[in-house]
């Protein structure tokens, strides 16, 4: 019988250091479970719109009114985030998706779904993850005792997403051609009991209660300010949003290229979004694997300019084998660049602005895609597809570049914090 590797064992403890924590590890299992379920209805919502509809506008249409809610609402829900229970907004929100879910369900397996009621059901669970998307990000901290644990957390996080987008997808092509959307649908509502069932059985320790907090909308002014005030802050939340406004939209087009462009069906749609699951998680593997969120300044610019190269290549690609290779590519280059981002700024904000930095982060990861999926499908129904992934690509490459001349002077900004914080601790520069 061999002898483990001491080494290995203490690299496997170091990359999952923070499931030590119970609630943490409570909530990372029924998330794992209820994310399979959420790309499952991703993935089936979009081939359902495209196969009712046979349009890249009306695709863009639906995933508009998906995300509008998010960056219409992200920084008021990031106020009522910081003054109110996480854990019970989080309860309310993981109940209110379940319910959507199950609607979709019913109306497809009765065969009574329309384009009209998709749109309507995207805005009601655009409108619960305004909510939801900023309380579960400020949420991470409070499930971790140990503060330098935070950046392990926040990468497992993404592995679990990752990994259920692995999942996900491939689950949902074989549903998809056995036995229908709505079955994906049904599946995505019963995998919420998991999640929801992982929060009612943490031990949370009760906050004390602010003295007063300051008008709604002056705690709505300070939140801005310090967000967009603080240049560090600032330029994370900017380069993050232009990647999800040009970049993110290939997911939207992705039934095009797998019917049209590459000449396959749900299977190869299935198949090309899991290879981008599977380029994400061995970016989340990566860093969760890191011992210090020092460095992810220039990780951050390799992994966005990594981003914005896969998705010129896969716009170029008409060969199937080399398009999974190039959604491995930019899976990894766009886990790593949000996930690395979401870290800086989790370790360098203040606590009790918390909530509302994240709601700032919710808007430019998931609200920018809004605007960025309806745009790209209106362009892909003019100038096609492929020319709007690559110029897509392209303003990725260039927004990596743009943030890599600031660098420098950012680390200055963020050191004294660092420093206070005790990261620099003992640390070369």
């Amino acid at each position: 019988m061999g002898i483990m590797n001491p080494n290995k064992s203490r690299g496997l403890k170091l990359t999952f250091r923070a499931l030590s924590h119970r609630n943490y590890r409570l909530f990372f299992g029924g998330q794992s479970i209820s994310l399979i379920g959420t790309w499952m209805q991703q993935i089936a919502l979009n081939w359902l719109v495209y196969r009712l509809t046979d349009s890249a506008f009306l695709l863009g249409v639906v995933a508009f009114t998906g995300r509008i809610p998010t960056f219409l609402l992200a920084s008021f829900a990031g106020v009522w985030v910081d003054r109110w229970d996480r854990h019970r907004i989080l309860v309310v929100t993981q109940i209110l998706s379940m319910v959507q879910a199950l609607i979709l369900a019913f109306l497809v397996l009765t065969g009574t779904v329309a384009v009209w009621q998709i749109i309507c059901l995207s805005l009601f669970l655009g409108l619960i993850n305004a909510f939801d998307v900023p309380a579960r990000q400020a949420f991470v901290v409070d499930m971790i005792g140990k503060r330098e644990d935070l950046g392990n957390a926040i990468a497992l996080n993404s592995s679990m997403v990752n990994g259920a987008r692995l999942l996900g997808p491939s689950l949902a092509g074989v549903v998809i051609a056995a036995v229908g959307e709505g079955i994906c649908f049904l599946l995505n509502g019963l995998s919420f009991l998991a999640v929801i069932a992982s929060l009612l059985a943490m031990k949370m320790i009760p906050k004390k209660a602010k003295a007063k907090n300051p008008p709604f909308l002056q705690g709505l002014k300070e939140g801005f300010s310090y967000a967009f005030g603080f240049a560090p802050i600032r330029s994370l939340l900017l380069l993050l949003g232009l990647i999800s406004f040009m970049g993110m939209p290939y997911m939207v087009l992705m039934p095009v290229f797998a019917r049209d462009i590459l000449h396959g069906g749900s299977h190869s749609f299935g198949f090309l979004m899991g290879a981008s699951g599977v380029g994400a998680l061995a970016g989340a593997f990566f860093l969760a694997s890191r011992k210090s969120v020092l460095g992810l300044g220039k990780i951050i610019v390799i992994a966005s300019s990594i981003f914005g190269t896969g998705l010129i290549g896969f716009s170029l690609s008409r060969l199937f084998s080399l398009s999974l290779f190039l959604m491995v590519l930019t899976g990894f280059g766009m886990m790593v660049q949000m996930a690395s981002g979401n870290t800086v700024l989790q370790t360098i904000v203040d606590e009790d602005k918390r909530g509302r930095v994240m709601s700032f982060y919710t808007m430019a990861f998931m609200g920018m895609v809004p605007f960025g999926g309806l745009f790209a499908g209106s362009l892909a129904s003019k100038i096609g597809a492929p020319a709007t992934v690559m110029m897509g690509g392209f303003a990725c490459l260039l927004g990596s570049i743009l943030f890599a001349t600031k660098l420098p002077s950012l680390r200055m900004m963020v050191r004294p914090i660092y420093v206070q914080k005790g990261i620099l601790d003992n640390m070369p520069e």
